[in-house]
């Protein structure tokens, strides 16, 4: 796996506070890792509790997004909007990460077909899964017009 030469908000067509993965540690041919870690005061944070278990899918879709991204930008094509169409198999091991916590997110590409792809995604806390899913994503050609004709 390669080091990442570009930030995270170079590989993801949106802006913070809504990019919730923190860098991407390094990518290739067959996925990417990320990075994130749970601090209070980020969208979706509780201050108490944490992440809800169920926001590591979204980290794992912008880990999906961020590796097409990197692809894009190696290609010297401009970042496209990326859609997440289904989740299959979602485990976690605990309900929430407390603040502070620090995780892994690996996503490893199955599957790609045109605009459609298959992940297999997994949150790691210092090399133990906590979450897993796979994912799967569609990156439309012309994103314009499929969000004109749905407005």
């Amino acid at each position: 796996m390669k080091s990442c030469p570009w930030p995270v908000e170079e590989l993801l067509p949106h802006a913070r506070p809504m990019i919730l993965i923190d860098t991407v540690e390094g990518y290739d041919a067959a996925g990417l890792m990320a990075a994130v870690t749970v601090r209070t005061g980020e969208p979706f944070i509780d201050p108490e509790r944490g992440a809800p278990a169920h926001l590591a899918i979204e980290w794992m879709a912008q880990a999906c997004g961020a590796f097409v991204g990197a692809e894009a930008r190696e290609a010297g094509a401009p970042v496209r909007l990326g859609l997440l169409l289904g989740t299959r198999a979602f485990t976690a091991d605990r309900s929430w990460f407390a603040p502070g916590t620090m995780l892994g997110i690996r996503v490893t590409l199955v599957y790609r077909d045109g605009e459609m792809g298959v992940f297999d995604c997994v949150a790691a806390v210092g090399g133990e899964t906590v979450a897993a899913a796979q994912l799967t994503v569609y990156q439309p050609a012309d994103a314009r017009t499929l969000l004109e004709n749905n407005s």
